[in-house]
C-alpha cells in the first residue's frame, strides 16, 4: 500500500500513514525551510520542493513513477490561512487566493485517482462561506466516484495531548461511507472516566513530557538520555527503544521574556505579571505557564515565543523545548527535525498530529477490510486480505 502526502510539510501526516502500514513514496511542498525535516525521515520517497500550481498532475505522476489509479492514498493538507479564525472576519473571502490550494488539490484527486483520499484544514473551513467549499469539494470528489465523509475532529479525543480541532474529508472509491474513528479518550471530569467504552481520560501534559530531562534556557544538547523511565503509556509509544533523544533543546530567551516566566507561578499567564513587567497587549494566553495536569492548548508555528501562548514549561523556567512540542504534537522521538529552532517551530505549528493521522487512517483501512462491497471485487492495491489493527494502548 503506497501514499503521496502533497503539502507535507515536515511530514506529521505521512508519519501516520506509515504506522498506519502504508509506504510514502513522495512528499510535496514550497517551503524549504519545512521539507527538509521531511526529507530527513523520509529518504526513500521522492522529495519535491516546488509551487504545486506549477506542476500538473500527469506530470507528478510522470516524476514519482506512478500510473492513474495505481496509488493506495492521497493525502494533504492544502494551506488554508484564508480560513483562519485568526484571521479578522472582515478579510475572509470566498475567492481568497490562499484557499484556491484546495482546488488544485482536488484537480491531483481527480486525476490521478487514489483508492482512498484523505484532506485536512482548519475546522472554520468545512462552515466557513455558507459550507461553500465543503460543498465544491463533496461535489466534485463525488463527481469523480468518490464517497465522501466529513467532520471536525479534536485530536485529544484520540490520545493526542493537545487540544487541537480540524477538519477531516475521509473518500474512497469502494462506495464505502466511511464513520469517523470511535474517540478513544474523554476530557476527565472532576477525575471521573466514562469507562462504560474503554475510554481514557485526555492525556496531560505531564503524562507527555515528564519523563524528558530538566533543561535551563539555551540549553541546546545534541543528545540527551532521557530523566527517567517513562511513567505513562504514551511516554513508552513515543520512546519505544530510545535511551536518548535528540532535538530537546530549549531556546534562549530575552532577558525580559525570562524575567517574566520568572514572576509567573504554573497556570499563570500575561494578567498575573506584576506591574513593571507588564505588556501593552497581547494574546490572553501570552506569557502563560502551562500546569502539569492541563490539555496543552493547540501548538502554533509561533510556540518559540513566549508571548505567543501558553507554552511556558511547568516547572522550568523556560519555553518548551522542540521536543517537547513534538511530544505534545505526538511525533515519536526517532522523528528528527532539522533546521533553525523558529523553522523547526514552523513546521511543528502547521503539521497534523502523526497519531491522530494513524488513527483515522486505520480506521478507515478497516471499514474497507469489512466491507462486502469491497470483498467482491477482484484484488485491488490495498491489499485485499488486509488484517483490521488496532492502535496500542496510550
Amino acid at each position: 500500500m503506497n501514499a503521496v502526502d502533497l503539502f507535507c510539510g515536515c511530514g506529521g501526516i505521512s508519519v501516520g500513514l506509515r504506522s498506519a502500514g502504508l509506504e510514502v513514496i513522495a512528499g510535496v511542498d514550497i517551503n524549504t525551510k519545512y521539507i527538509v525535516s521531511f526529507a530527513k525521515n523520509f529518504p526513500k520517497a521522492h522529495v519535491i520542493t516546488d509551487d504545486i500550481v506549477s506542476i500538473t498532475p500527469k506530470d507528478f505522476m510522470a516524476r514519482v513513477g506512478i500510473s492513474k489509479g495505481e496509488l493506495t492514498l492521497l493525502a494533504g493538507g492544502p494551506p488554508c490561512q484564508g480560513f483562519s479564525k485568526n484571521v479578522p472576519r472582515k478579510y475572509r473571502f470566498l475567492e481568497d487566493d490562499r484557499n484556491q490550494l484546495i482546488k488544485i488539490y482536488l484537480d491531483y484527486c481527480e486525476v490521478l485517482q487514489p483508492s482512498m483520499i484523505l484532506m485536512e484544514n482548519v475546522a472554520e473551513m468545512r462552515n466557513g462561506f455558507d459550507q461553500a467549499y465543503t460543498q465544491e469539494i463533496v461535489r466534485r470528489l463525488s463527481e469523480a466516484g468518490y464517497t465522501v465523509s466529513h467532520a471536525v475532529l479534536n485530536a485529544a479525543d484520540y490520545g493526542v495531548p493537545q487540544r487541537r480541532k480540524r477538519a477531516f474529508f475521509l473518500a474512497n472509491r469502494f462506495g464505502v461511507n466511511f464513520d469517523v474513528p470511535t474517540p478513544t479518550h474523554i476530557q476527565d471530569l472532576n477525575g471521573l472516566n466514562n469507562s462504560l467504552f474503554d475510554q481514557q481520560a485526555h492525556i496531560s501534559v505531564w503524562d507527555a513530557i515528564g519523563d524528558l530531562p530538566k533543561l535551563e534556557h539555551g540549553e541546546t544538547p545534541e543528545l540527551i538520555e532521557y530523566a527517567k523511565p517513562a511513567f505513562s503509556n504514551f511516554q513508552r509509544r513515543m520512546r519505544g527503544s530510545l535511551s536518548v533523544v535528540r532535538n530537546h533543546v530549549a531556546r534562549k530567551l530575552a532577558t525580559k521574556q525570562f524575567e517574566r516566566l520568572a514572576a509567573l507561578k504554573p497556570g499563570q499567564g500575561l494578567k498575573n505579571l506584576p506591574e513593571h513587567l507588564q505588556t501593552k497587549g497581547g494574546y490572553s494566553g501570552a506569557y502563560g505557564r502551562l500546569t502539569k495536569d492541563m490539555v496543552a492548548p493547540t501548538i502554533t508555528r509561533w510556540v518559540f515565543h513566549p508571548g505567543s501562548g501558553r507554552w511556558g514549561h511547568p516547572v522550568d523556567i523556560r519555553t518548551l523545548s522542540i521536543r517537547e512540542v513534538a511530544r505534545v504534537q505526538s511525533f515519536p522521538d526517532d522523528f528528527e527535525f532539522e533546521g533553525s529552532y523558529t523553522d523547526q517551530s514552523g513546521q511543528l505549528g502547521n503539521a497534523v498530529p502523526p497519531l491522530l493521522a494513524e488513527t483515522i487512517v486505520r480506521s478507515m483501512l478497516n471499514q474497507l477490510a469489512g466491507s462486502k462491497s469491497v470483498k467482491s471485487r477482484k484484488p485491488t492495491n490495498l491489499v485485499e486480505l488486509y488484517q483490521p489493527l488496532k492502535l496500542s494502548t496510550i
